[in-house]
């Protein structure tokens, strides 16, 4: 058996390298404004974590562009005048003190001519809901054949895809969680993709609990 002062001495080594090393915070990559973007247009790719300090560093197709030092919990990398050379395969490393703690998912950019009408985004029963109402996203375009995707600003997944015979995306039990800016794009497909533009925002206010329950999203039928 080990003497006590050898135990002890054991236990403040773990408990110095505890706090020595960082642990591994949780990292998103997104779009602002999401979406594809047309030639000669701009947005911008955000990295963010829950983090006081440190570095991102932004990779395209698995090759290193630039780092840029955290502000607040994001740091801001941006788009102007975009062209074909700006598509491609981006993610975000996070690093503090030269060591990579975390990694992004990776965040397709796309850019292409809008050849579609723009699509209009309606929500019912309104951008303003208490806390467990039923909401309902609707995305609608003149082409009969087009599909559409739902965007939350701040997330780099989008929602359900929606068409002109299911169009309509839903949230069964809408919390504090599902608030922010919506918006969708419709796209059809063919030899090539023809995109529309994004249409304008929707901003979704929940009123009450704060605390999210378990959600279901769906597509409904015309």
């Amino acid at each position: 058996m080990l003497p006590v002062t050898h135990v002890l001495a054991f236990g403040a080594w773990l408990v110095a390298q505890s706090k020595a090393t960082p642990s591994a915070p949780t990292i998103s990559i997104f779009l602002k404004p999401p979406g594809v973007i047309p030639p000669g247009g701009s947005t911008t790719i955000c990295c963010s974590c829950q983090c006081d300090s440190g570095t991102f560093v932004l990779y395209k197709n698995g090759r290193q562009l630039r780092s840029l030092e955290l502000r607040g919990s994001r740091a801001e990398f941006s788009i102007s005048s975009a062209t074909q050379e700006d598509a491609g395969a981006y993610s975000c490393h996070y690093l503090d003190g030269g060591t990579v703690l975390a990694r992004s998912e990776t965040l397709d950019v796309i850019v292409q001519e809008f050849r579609l009408p723009k699509p209009v985004l309606s929500v019912l029963p309104g951008q303003e809901v208490a806390a467990g109402a039923y909401v309902i996203f609707r995305c609608t375009i003149a082409h009969a054949k087009a599909v559409c995707f739902l965007y939350l600003e701040g997330q780099i997944k989008t929602f359900d895809l929606l068409s002109q015979e299911q169009n309509y995306f839903n949230i069964s039990h809408v919390h504090k969680g599902n608030e922010g800016r919506y918006s969708c794009q419709c796209f059809t497909k063919g030899a090539s993709f023809k995109w529309s533009a994004v249409s304008k925002t929707l901003d979704l206010v929940v009123r009450g609990e704060t605390s999210p329950p378990a959600t279901s999203y769906s597509s409904l039928p015309l």
